[in-house]
């Protein structure tokens, strides 16, 4: 059983999962998730990391309330409204770029909705059908969904997988700029440290299966302005957690 409903005014997310366990062919009972128990405030941006496999997509899937067979507590954004970008684009492929965003947000301004797609350079590409772009363009479609609904939360599972280092950099920077332009709640889970580093101002390290969070580390420094230097600092901290003794 569970319990999800708003959070109250000190947090935008409060989440307690003291249990998700699933069904094996076998009959047995595979625990993924074990007492993991985390907030989040406004305008925050956290990272959950962890081994590939260790539940970061079954805890995101539980806190957009995808999944709601798990023992514990979720509480959201008062007004409900959160934008998920997931692993694959998933896009309608018979409905253009701008229409698969309007089934979402189908009051959008127009005038926000043009600023939304300037700022992801998909300006020429709003007439456009999925099978038409590249994987970068459809990436940014999803990211312009999930914007387009004025979330207050924001989640995001992995969406720079599989993009070129290059590629996926300037995604990131784009997200960074609208983050911070609408100081959206945002949390996203990767297995990729840097990619974390570069974008989050609390790393959560996941524990491998069944998950429990090892370490909140917070980074202090704005993110554009982090040194070589503190980053690297972090990164020590991380593997010290990871390997098993702690800072």
């Amino acid at each position: 059983m569970n319990d999800a409903h708003p959070v109250g005014d000190s947090s935008l997310l409060e989440v307690h999962v003291a249990r998700k366990q699933y069904g094996t062919a076998a009959g047995a009972r595979l625990e993924v998730l074990h007492d993991v128990a985390f907030s989040l405030r406004a305008g925050e941006v956290g990272a959950v990391v962890g081994p590939s496999g260790c539940g970061k997509t079954t805890m995101l899937r539980i806190i957009a309330g995808l999944d709601r067979d798990y023992l514990g507590t979720v509480r959201g954004p008062a007004c409900g409204r959160i934008g998920m970008v997931f692993q694959e684009p998933r896009l309608l492929p018979w409905r253009t770029a701008e229409e698969n965003v309007r089934l979402v947000a189908p009051r959008a301004d127009a005038r926000d909705l043009a600023a939304l797609f300037d700022v992801l350079e998909l300006s020429a590409h709003r007439a456009q059908y999925p099978g038409e772009l590249s994987l970068g363009q459809a990436r940014r479609v999803a990211l312009a969904r999930a914007f387009a609904v004025e979330p207050e939360l924001l989640l995001l599972d992995e969406p720079f997988v599989s993009l070129d280092d290059a590629l996926a950099a300037r995604l990131r920077d784009e997200l960074v700029t609208l983050v911070d332009r609408r100081s959206v709640g945002t949390l996203m889970v990767t297995h990729d440290l840097d990619e974390a580093l570069g974008l989050a101002d609390r790393l959560l390290l996941l524990s491998p299966r069944p998950a429990r969070i090892l370490a909140d580390i917070p980074i202090r420094a704005p993110r554009r302005v982090r040194t070589v230097g503190e980053l690297a600092s972090i990164k020590a901290e991380v593997a010290t957690w990871l390997a098993g003794a702690g800072p």
